[in-house]
């Protein structure tokens, strides 16, 4: 079963979610659909076989593992806040960010710090940036775009990042199915950077947004009425959780210091590193390459969260708070994660929906047949956005694409110096496109995390990034389809910038002047 009703499911479920606003029942849906299509047409079957892919989803020990991790994140974001971390980095920056211009700037510069996962990247960012967003008026819709553009795109073309195992191992099997031994698969990726137009070029967006001072597009009526109003998120907007009411105000605020959002914060990042190095071998002398390659990624984030909530607990100890109120802190950072874990087991539910109806391989088979090196890069770009976006997972994409991409990169190029350049620019292509559909699907985890840690209502930073993110994709899809006449990645870059540049001119004052 590979037809076109295996495109029916994914489009329900997003079409569902963002005209009605109602994420989880338009998911559950979509695998319903599924489920019917799956079992040709008898809805109470379908519905059978939807349970049993839901039970199947949350069985599987991946994404067991990851939802222990991200339950994990809010415990220790909780701790976070209520220890008054995050109110003593809202005090410390204070007397020095004096305009809405400088508090975006500095989510912007925090975004870049944290590369080495998106998860940990929208926790720490969002729980640094909230208090000071919101005191200069910075809608919940503006902060989510923020935090969410310098999440996936930062660990993706990060030197070091779990997002760059899970990559470099996606190279190195086809590598070695196809015996390439002209390069690594490290380097192959390193290679590849400057490929990746569209991370790239959304990196470069947020300064450019930031410098105009102008907005366009539905984010432009969000922080209209922030400014105007003080209204962050909209009155019929519902963000998925609220800190503040659901933790309360922070103890003792006034007596904390930046240590207490700094101390997790380390713990975090030194488990996550000792837990890569660890389960790529340990005592083994590996280089990064060989690291991010062989280490287990969810095993190394875990331990991070645990670190994390385990550093938190320990200093709320010191600050005279109870084994019992730890208790509740850490319960209650499990809860303002629910709606995150249930809309991720409900989309990763719609990626298996996906799986089984045979979504992807449809979609790579009806472009099989032209397939030539000058359309393959803008053709794998198009193609991995589409899948991307249809099923919320950027990873999923890129273990679908990378296996297929690479071998018709490699028999459509010639027996030369280019033919690792053509899959180079693939690479980038695939990485690029999977980023491009997660960053702008409602279904996607990292789309939910970045609204969680906003205080943003879901579907309102779906609607006002997709226009953001739709500039340096189109963009993209530009340089990608010249590839093929010009050579030089940091050419089309320079093209690709001054494009961006002016297309942000014109949106921003023909929006100043409606």
């Amino acid at each position: 079963m590979s037809g076109f009703e295996s495109l029916i499911p994914p489009i329900v479920a997003v079409g569902a979610a963002l005209l009605s606003k109602r994420v989880n029942l338009a998911l559950f849906l979509g695998i319903w659909i599924g489920g019917v299509i799956y079992v040709d047409g008898n809805v109470l079957r379908g519905l059978e076989v939807s349970f049993t892919w839901l039970v199947n989803t949350m069985t599987d020990e991946w994404n067991a593992r990851f939802m222990l991790l991200i339950a994990l994140l809010g415990s220790g974001a909780a701790f976070i806040y209520k220890i008054g971390g995050s109110d003593a980095v809202a005090r410390a920056f204070a007397n020095r960010i004096k305009t809405r211009q400088q508090a975006q700037l500095l989510t912007y510069a925090l975004g870049l710090c944290v590369f080495f996962n998106d998860y940990v990247n929208t926790v720490v960012v969002g729980n640094a940036m909230r208090g000071i967003a919101n005191k200069h008026r910075i809608s919940s819709e503006k902060l989510s775009y923020l935090i969410d553009s310098t999440a996936a795109p930062v660990a993706t073309i990060a030197p070091i990042s779990d997002w760059v195992g899970y990559q470099v191992a996606l190279i190195g099997t086809v590598f070695a199915t196809l015996s390439i031994t002209s390069s690594t698969p490290y380097s192959a990726f390193l290679s590849s950077v400057p490929w990746n137009f569209y991370c790239l070029l959304t990196l470069a967006m947020v300064p450019m947004l930031i410098h105009t001072k102008r907005d366009f597009g539905p984010m432009r009526t969000a922080e209209h009425r922030a400014m105007s109003t003080g209204l962050l998120v909209a009155e019929n907007d519902t963000p998925l959780s609220d800190v503040d009411s659901d933790l309360g105000a922070p103890i003792e605020p006034q007596t904390a210091t930046t240590w207490h959002f700094v101390v997790p914060l380390i713990a975090l990042i030194a488990a996550t590193f000792w837990g890569l190095w660890d389960s790529a071998g340990g005592g083994a002398l590996l280089d990064i390459g060989g690291i991010l390659e062989q280490a287990d990624v969810s095993k190394a984030l875990l331990w991070g969260a645990f670190a994390m909530t385990f550093a938190g607990i320990v200093l709320a100890l010191g600050r005279g708070i109870s084994l019992q109120d730890c208790e509740h802190i850490m319960l209650i950072g499990f809860r303002t994660m629910l709606p995150a874990l249930l809309i991720m087991v409900l989309a990763w539910t719609i990626a298996a929906t996906c799986e089984h109806l045979g979504t992807a391989q449809y979609i790579v088979s009806i472009t099989e047949g032209w397939m030539t090196p000058t359309v393959l890069p803008i053709l794998v770009f198009v193609v991995a956005g589409i899948i991307s976006f249809t099923t919320g997972t950027s990873w999923g994409t890129m273990a679908i694409l990378t296996p297929i991409a690479l071998p018709i990169a490699f028999s459509l190029a010639s027996i030369d110096a280019s033919q690792l350049l053509v899959v180079h620019i693939t690479i980038g292509a695939i990485f690029s496109g999977s980023v491009f559909g997660d960053h702008c699907s409602p279904i996607s985890d990292t789309t939910v995390m970045s609204s969680i840690f906003s205080g943003a209502d879901h579907i309102a930073h779906v609607r006002t990034q997709l226009p953001y993110a739709a500039v340096p994709a189109a963009i993209s899809a530009f340089l990608f389809l010249f590839s093929a006449f010009v050579r030089s990645p940091w050419a089309l870059l320079a093209a690709g910038l001054f494009l961006q540049y002016l297309a942000v001119r014109l949106l921003t004052a023909n929006a100043e002047k409606n």
